[in-house]
């Protein structure tokens, strides 16, 4: 059996009159703000999109959902993540887990992380103790801890059977 990792980060701006949506859930943020970018920017479906491309050598989102192509323009990540998917069905490979770290200094995420690993369990075809979702803050320090943005890491191991 062949192992792949893949390393994958993001990042976007907080500002008034976006969505705020991490790992498929809609939440609120007590300022109203939402996360900036051409798609629904989903920061955590975004950094997993980015391992999983990673691991298979197949470049970033950037490459494969530019910015500059309307046709994603406030695309739901989670179906551009089914889109990864078949990528990584095409070349014969399997996801055996993924894990990610969402850094926001708010809103607390601990209510929401069941929903969020069960919408990306959903789409990867895995079970939710498959799927890690974490969060921390980053102590009021650098851009997230000042809250002008929401980042995620993430790791994805697949297999080829």
């Amino acid at each position: 059996m062949q192992l792949r990792i893949g390393n994958g980060y993001d990042i976007h701006r907080l500002e008034p009159g976006r969505p705020l949506i991490l790992g498929g859930v809609r939440l609120e943020h007590p300022d109203g703000l939402g996360l900036a970018g051409h798609s629904d920017a989903d920061v955590l479906v975004h950094a997993l999109m980015d391992a999983l491309l990673g691991a298979l050598s197949l470049g970033d989102i950037g490459t494969h959902f530019p910015p500059e192509d309307e046709r994603w323009r406030g695309a739901d990540s989670l179906v551009l993540l089914e889109k990864v998917m078949e990528l990584v069905a095409e070349r014969g490979w399997q996801v055996l887990n993924v894990d990610t770290v969402v850094v926001a200094e708010r809103p607390r995420l601990k209510l929401h992380i069941a929903a969020m690993r069960q919408a990306i369990a959903e789409r990867l075809g895995l079970a939710p103790e498959q799927v890690g979702v974490k969060a921390t803050t980053n102590e009021g320090l650098g851009p997230t801890g000042r809250e002008e943005g929401i980042a995620c890491h993430a790791v994805a191991l697949l297999h080829q059977p």
